[in-house]
């Protein structure tokens, strides 16, 4: 449902600065409208105005390399409240995001819809291919094949609400869990794996309220990961302070395991533990205590001093950041003991794949899966959390 002929946008009601750029969507200000075109759901060609009220979020870097991602706030007037206007410059020939949460939906019936409450609504998507004068499309008609194709895509999603809006431990909890069983169902069932778990892209919504978390953003994200080759980007896909620790590695070429969004959701947890306290009420304190821990330095780390620091940086915050550490330190020396196997095979001649035993990379030989993770994470300062799915109810009854 995504249609590559969209219009441009109208000059701006209220300029607040240059803009360095020849792409007129980066005048996108508080004020100004935006005008597109989409395809909805009875195949027809529908143009959609809305009013920008505050630009949310735009990312820094130059445009068109990288993602150059913009969020803002918008209202319709045909919808009557505010919505999200994404806005992104990705690779021409990734799914959009929208196409991944339409294969969740289809998927999402009978004792699957509970996942819909833990995944993005996006109302309409958009595409629009650089324009013939813009310096991006000059690069890719000039180098071809050379230059990585990139083409302008939005969408209009109902607003979320961040992590910091969160009142409790528990709330942290039940959000972090949430995404963790999102996460499970989406690789098993439609098979999309997200990568790029990251504090910004952990969210919620409130619905009678009751708090969902929801497992936000996935532009990054592939289908069948298992068997599907990855679009062509020479980055490595995740926010730096939460990839996982191999990836780090000036040698990691992939694959992308589950197990890396795993681990993400580790430094996540581990980030925001570090960031607030509880106080004696259990109302989550503002105050960070950066001074023990340093983590803000992890955003301007190279990957070198990021690898190192990740290693030993698994201090004992609570039960469940221990637990994990201990099945992630399982994983890894059993990963390195197979590895220095394997190595001694192959200098002494014998062929690796005759004698050495069977290892589970995906999973780290079993140490670290979704299994591990929800048994950790099913409770939370000795209070169960709510299992949103029959199928880990079933699971968990059986441990």
């Amino acid at each position: 449902m995504n249609l590559r002929n969209a219009s441009t946008l109208p000059a701006a009601a209220n300029t607040d600065g240059p803009v360095s750029s020849d792409n007129p969507l980066l005048q996108v200000c508080s004020g100004s409208s935006f005008t597109f075109s989409y395809e909805d759901e009875r195949k027809r060609i529908v143009k959609r105005t809305v009013n920008i009220l505050h630009v949310l979020f735009r990312s820094d870097g130059i445009i068109g390399r990288g993602r150059g991602t913009i969020v803002v706030r918008v209202k319709c007037a045909c919808a009557g409240r505010n919505l999200i206007l994404k806005i992104s410059f990705l690779q021409e020939n990734r799914a959009s995001e929208k196409t991944f949460m339409d294969l969740c939906r289809d998927k999402a019936v009978g004792e699957h819809a509970w996942v819909l409450n833990h995944l993005p609504r996006i109302c309409c998507s958009f595409e629009m291919p650089f324009d013939v004068c813009t310096a991006r499309h000059k690069l890719e008609t000039r180098f071809q094949d050379k230059c990585e194709m990139r083409i302008l895509r939005g969408s209009i999603q109902e607003e979320l609400q961040p992590l910091s809006e969160l009142r409790t431990g528990k709330e942290f909890a039940q959000v972090y869990f949430d995404v963790v069983q999102c996460h499970h169902w989406v690789y098993t069932y439609p098979k999309i794996l997200h990568r790029d778990i990251s504090d910004g892209n952990i969210m919620f919504r409130e619905e009678e309220g009751k708090i969902y978390g929801v497992l936000n953003d996935w532009d990054l994200a592939l289908l069948d990961p298992e068997t599907e080759k990855s679009p062509t980007s020479q980055f490595r896909t995740g926010t730096k302070p939460f990839l996982a620790h191999e990836q780090h590695d000036f040698n990691w070429t992939g694959p992308h395991r589950y197990r890396h969004d795993m681990e993400s959701m580790f430094y996540v947890i581990l980030f925001q533990s570090c960031l607030y306290y509880t106080g004696p009420r259990a109302t989550l304190s503002t105050e960070p205590i950066w001074d023990n821990h340093h983590i803000e330095e992890w955003h301007q780390e190279d990957d070198f001093e990021l690898w190192n620091k990740k290693q030993d940086f698994f201090e004992p915050f609570s039960f469940w950041l221990s637990s994990i550490q201990r099945h992630l330190y399982l994983g890894f020396m059993t990963r390195t003991i197979h590895l220095f196997q394997q190595n001694a095979l192959a200098t002494s001649g014998h062929s690796s794949s005759q004698t050495s035993p069977a290892y589970d990379d995906v999973t780290l030989n079993n140490n670290f899966s979704y299994d591990e993770v929800v048994i950790i994470m099913h409770r939370y300062d000795e209070e169960p959390l709510e299992i949103r799915g029959n199928e880990w109810q079933q699971r968990l009854v059986r441990e």
